[in-house]
């Protein structure tokens, strides 16, 4: 009869140490850790850097009481690229930019998993006299 610390995964360097030792093995828990970072030399339009407004209760309520718009925002743009984007595409002044990289939800239908689509989010603040109107 095996015992159960003979059935656990061992490393490349015959180790069953969970840290990342030279020569590990990267497993599913250790490789979330890893962040991936994307330079790229790709100019954007504004068009291009925002794809849509979030429009949601608590966005209007952001927008009237602090002047706070959502955006969806390309992936790759910068804080620079959003800030002229928004700027250029509803002649505002943009004060002050926040983003957020959105992790996508798991989804399921009937018997099928799948993952929705990351994405991200800008939170723009405009100068006190400049507003967007959705509608």
């Amino acid at each position: 009869m095996r015992r159960n610390s003979d059935t656990k995964k061992k490393f490349i360097d015959g180790t069953k140490n969970t840290s990342r030792a030279p020569g590990a093995v990267m497993t599913a828990k250790n490789m979330s850790a890893v962040k991936t970072v994307v330079k790229t030399k790709l100019k954007l339009e504004p068009y291009q850097v925002v794809i849509r407004p979030i429009v949601t209760e608590k966005g209007f309520h952001w927008a009237e009481h602090k002047n706070v718009y959502s955006f969806e925002v390309n992936k790759l743009a910068t804080k620079k690229d959003i800030k002229e984007a928004v700027e250029t595409l509803f002649d505002v002044k943009v004060i002050e930019v926040r983003t957020q990289n959105r992790k996508g939800k798991k989804a399921r239908s009937r018997r099928s998993t799948g993952v929705r689509k990351s994405w991200k989010k800008a939170m723009v603040k405009l100068d006190a006299e400049s507003k967007i109107s959705y509608f």
